[in-house]
C-alpha cells in the first residue's frame, strides 16, 4: 500500500466512523520495513526483518474522546472496528476540551523537500549489512587484548504514512534512517569488565561513512574507564560531554510541556518571558533541517511546524503545549513535542574547554536518576574523568550530581561548537561551575 492509497483509506475511515454518529475523527495509516542485525564473536548472531502496517483512529463524540488502534486494514474488518469505536466512545465522560485543532493552525505550512528519504534505500542488500557489521567487530578486535566481547549492529527502517482529519487537513511522509555501532566489554584487573559504546543515527547510509573509526571510538571509550574509583565529595566544575548531555536537558524540556504547566507541575510556572538560565543557553527548535532526523512539516496533530527559539539567552520564550492543553489553559498552541532541537553553539571544542578546569569533573555519561518537574529538584549517577589543572588524571563513577534546576542552569558558563549530530537533539557539550558531586 503506497501513500495514495493510505489516503483514499483514510478518507474511507472518516466517511464511515461519520456515518456511525462520530462528530470528529483524525486518522493516522502507515507501515514500516524495519531491518537488525548484529554480529558477534565472528558469527552472525542476529539477522531480523519485520513488515507493519497500522491504523489508529481518534474519535470525538459529544464532547468525547477516544483512541483506537489495529494492525488489520481490510475494509471488511475495518468496519466493524469503527462502529465499535464510535459505540464505545459515547460511554466516556465529557470532556469540553477535547476537539481537533482549528483549521487555521493546519495553514501555513512550509513548501520545502526536507529530504527525509534515501532514493538508495532499495539497493542496500543484507550481504551489504552483514558486511558492515562484520568489519566494525573486525576493527574492535584488532584495538587492544582487553576486550574481551564485542557487539556489532547494523540497521534500518524504511517508513511511510498519511494523517487525515475530518476538518480538513491532509498530510503524508516518507522517511529512512540507518544505524551502525559497536557495545564494547574490556578487561580490568581480575573482575572489572568496563563497557561503552559508540553508535551512529542517520537518514542516509552515505553519513555512515567511516565505520573505522566506530570500532575505534567504542573501544577508546572503554578503555578509558579501566580503573574507575570514587572521588571525594566536593563542589567541582562539571564538563558535560555533548553525547551525555541529553539527560539534564530531558529534565528541563519536561517542566516545559503544556501538561506540566496546566497541573502546576512544572517549576517554570509563571516564568515565560522571565530568566530562568545563563544567558548561554539558547534553545532552538528547528523543524525544517534539511535530512534532519526529527525534521518536519507539521507536528503529530496536523499543525503546521515552525522554527522556534525556546530559550533566547536564558528566557523561556516558549512552552510546549499542544492542542488539548491549550484549550484547556485558554492559550494558542505551540506543539507538543519538539523535532531538531539545536542551539546557540560557542566557539571551543570539549578538549579546550577542558583544559580550563582546575579541578572538574568530565561527565562522559549519566546512570538511573530522577528529577521532579514540579521543584525542579534532581539527582542522577555520572560516569566521567577527573580533570586537574586542565589534564585528565583518572576515571571516574558511583558518583552522583544533585541539586535544583532553578540554580543549574544559571551555572551554565560555556556552550561547545560541538553538536552531537546523531540525534534529534544536537546538543553540545556544556561547561558548569560550582557543582556539588557527592563520592567517598
Amino acid at each position: 500500500m503506497n501513500n495514495k492509497e493510505r489516503t483514499e483509506l483514510a478518507g474511507w475511515v472518516i466517511t464511515r466512523a461519520k456515518q456511525a454518529d462520530a462528530d470528529e475523527v483524525a486518522v493516522d495509516i502507515g507501515g514500516s520495513r524495519d531491518i537488525e542485525i548484529e554480529y558477534r564473536e565472528k558469527k552472525l548472531e542476529k539477522l531480523k526483518e519485520s513488515k507493519s502496517n497500522y491504523l489508529s483512529l481518534d474519535i470525538y463524540a459529544r464532547n468525547k474522546y477516544s483512541a483506537h488502534f489495529t494492525n488489520d486494514l481490510k475494509k471488511e474488518s475495518l468496519g466493524k472496528f469503527i462502529e465499535e469505536a464510535v459505540a464505545m466512545t459515547k460511554y466516556l465522560t465529557e470532556d469540553q476540551y477535547r476537539a481537533l485543532p482549528d483549521p487555521k493552525y493546519y495553514k501555513g505550512q512550509k513548501d520545502i523537500e526536507l529530504q527525509l528519504r534515501d532514493d538508495k534505500y532499495e539497493s542496500l542488500k543484507s550481504e551489504n549489512r552483514v558486511k558492515m557489521a562484520e568489519e566494525i567487530e573486525q576493527v574492535v578486535m584488532a584495538q587492544s587484548d582487553q576486550v574481551i566481547s564485542c557487539t556489532a549492529a547494523v540497521g534500518d527502517t524504511l517508513s511511510e504514512g498519511v494523517k487525515v482529519h475530518s476538518n480538513g487537513f491532509e498530510g503524508a511522509v516518507e522517511k529512512t534512517s540507518y544505524y551502525a555501532g559497536a557495545e564494547v566489554t574490556v578487561r580490568d584487573g581480575e573482575s572489572g569488565r568496563p563497557q561503552d559504546y559508540c553508535y551512529r543515527s542517520v537518514r542516509f547510509l552515505k553519513d555512515i561513512n567511516d565505520l573505522e573509526f566506530i570500532g575505534k571510538e567504542a573501544v577508546r571509550r572503554a578503555l578509558a574507564k579501566v580503573g574507575q574509583t570514587k572521588m571525594p565529595s566536593g563542589v567541582y566544575d562539571m564538563l558535560i560531554e555533548n553525547r551525555a548531555a541529553s539527560r539534564l536537558l530531558y529534565y528541563l524540556q519536561g517542566a516545559m510541556t503544556g501538561s506540566a504547566l496546566q497541573q502546576k507541575r512544572t517549576f517554570l510556572d509563571g516564568m515565560l518571558d522571565k530568566k530562568i538560565a545563563s544567558e548561554k543557553l539558547t534553545i532552538i527548535d528547528d523543524p525544517f533541517i534539511v535530512g534532519g532526523l526529527g525534521s518536519k512539516l507539521y507536528d503529530g496533530e496536523g499543525m503546521a511546524a515552525k522554527k522556534r527559539v525556546i530559550i533566547d539567552k536564558g528566557v523561556l520564550k516558549y512552552f510546549l503545549i499542544n492542542n488539548y492543553y491549550a484549550r484547556k489553559l485558554g492559550v494558542e498552541p505551540t506543539t507538543g513535542s519538539t523535532s531538531n532541537v539545536v542551539f546557540d553553539y560557542g566557539t571551543r571544542s570539549l578538549e579546550e574547554m577542558a583544559k580550563d578546569m582546575k579541578k572538574g569533573i568530565l561527565v562522559t555519561d549519566f546512570i538511573g536518576g530522577n528529577s521532579n518537574s514540579t521543584t525542579g529538584d534532581f539527582s542522577v549517577g555520572i560516569v566521567g574523568l577527573y580533570v586537574e589543572d586542565g589534564k585528565i588524571v583518572k576515571p571516574v563513577n558511583e558518583m552522583n550530581v544533585a541539586g535544583n534546576q532553578k540554580e543549574l542552569w544559571n551555572q551554565l558558563v560555556e556552550v561547545g561548537n560541538d553538536p552531537y549530530i546523531y540525534s534529534s537533539t544536537r546538543r553540545p557539550s556544556l561547561y558548569f561551575k560550582d557543582i556539588p558531586f557527592s563520592g567517598i
